[in-house]
């Protein structure tokens, strides 16, 4: 068998091709519908999650992600092996209807491979936590930051432009088949394995007409996932508007600030923060160790934004935001020969435990510079108590705060 097309038949090398892409990309997509109905048990907080429903739905997800990047460089490879090559001519050339139809969605299909799995690519690129890619390569894109408005974008993008590619994929599927039973031709003889005689195919003058009726309609496609409100899907929880928190009298105005947690999700590191939350700071700078005041914070916890799993956090197993919407932490500042203190409660999913919250300070006049961390057992707070162990999530919870506050 010649590796070659000619401008009657297919070379192995472009039927190799073929054939590889095509069970790839139906293995892709079988694998995302089924991992996307167990990840709906695993991110919807109403249903109960259990650490083999978990495990079960990354383990599927990291393939269809693994197997995505694999189409993505299969199609560049695909493609710049048909850049060097004959194209053999249509044997519908005839018929102009059927031959325009036939390139627009040859156009569909070469575009779609490579944008489908590029923007899941970007989506996981720019998404904190859940189903690493198994390459060696690929958890991080340059130039993609870890963002949720750019992930929600992606996200929209890649659902659009996958019916692209599955209604695409049935278009061509049914044209090969009309042209094997119907018509009795070779074309889809000529790209089945070994050597097959193929007749001449008649004159078809080349025209960009295909190509910009392919831009039409991905443009339209585009179009009606905007008006779906498809690009514009966030990954706040919700809870945030139904738990306002009121302003607080304090000595201590916090002018700017960030409230992180992070926590260990399948082996990699996942941050997010609360974007409501309020503290009351009574202080006095001291040179000496002893007391310097007292810092009552209180955190709305339906604002926080955790990546993929934001809406899987705010759920009865984890935060339960609709029973708990807020923590509160009360603590005593103090100063140590090291430093400084914050030593009180936190009080979290009605459960209260001592912590001390080492920081540091940096006094400028009236404005003071305040950034520390501690460490939390999840389990300590009754979190994640359906997941008794390690195997998807960490025990422990980073907690950083880094604020400027006015006095």
């Amino acid at each position: 068998m010649q590796l070659s097309n000619t401008d009657r038949s297919y070379g192995g090398v472009t039927k190799t091709f073929h054939w590889l892409t095509a069970l790839l990309i139906l293995t892709v997509i079988l694998v995302g519908w089924i991992a996307n109905d167990l990840a709906h048990a695993v991110t919807d907080p109403s249903i109960p999650s259990t650490e083999a429903g978990i495990a079960r739905a990354t383990w599927l997800f990291s393939l269809h992600k693994t197997l995505g990047v694999t189409v993505f460089f299969v199609a560049l490879a695909r493609i710049a092996w048909a850049l060097t090559q004959a194209k053999p001519g249509l044997l519908n050339a005839d018929k102009r209807a059927e031959a325009m139809a036939a390139e627009t969605v040859h156009w569909l299909l070469y575009g779609s491979l490579v944008l489908v799995p590029l923007s899941g690519w970007i989506h996981h690129a720019a998404t904190e936590g859940f189903a690493p890619i198994w390459w060696p390569f690929g958890q991080s894109l340059p130039l993609v930051p870890k963002d949720a408005a750019l992930a929600a974008v992606t996200a929209g993008l890649h659902q659009v432009l996958q019916w692209v590619l599955v209604v695409s994929l049935a278009l061509h599927v049914a044209g090969a088949l009309k042209h094997h039973v119907i018509d009795r031709d070779e074309t889809l003889r000529r790209m089945l394995p070994g050597r097959n005689a193929a007749p001449q195919p008649p004159a078809h003058p080349q025209s960009t007409s295909p190509l910009v009726a392919a831009l039409v309609i991905w443009a339209a496609a585009l179009g009606c996932g905007a008006w779906l409100g498809m690009f514009d899907r966030g990954e706040s929880s919700g809870y945030a508007q139904g738990v306002p928190l009121e302003s607080v009298a304090s000595d201590w105005t916090v002018t700017e600030g960030t409230l992180e947690i992070t926590v260990t999700q399948l082996g990699n590191p996942v941050t997010g923060s609360f974007a409501d939350w309020t503290a009351a700071i009574r202080f006095e700078e001291r040179e000496t160790p002893g007391a310097a005041g007292d810092v009552a914070v209180t955190i709305a916890i339906g604002s926080l934004t955790l990546g993929s799993v934001t809406a899987q956090a705010m759920g009865p197993d984890f935060f339960d935001a609709s029973v708990f919407p807020t923590a509160e932490f009360l603590a005593d500042l103090y100063r140590t020969e090291v430093g400084y203190d914050a030593r009180g409660t936190l009080t979290l999913r009605g459960t209260t435990v001592d912590v001390t919250l080492p920081f540091d300070l940096d006094m400028d006049g009236n404005t003071a510079k305040v950034s520390g961390t501690v460490t939390l057992n999840r389990l300590d707070f009754g979190i994640g108590g359906n997941l008794p162990d390690e195997s998807s999530l960490k025990f422990p919870v980073t907690v950083a705060v880094s604020l400027t506050a006015a006095r």
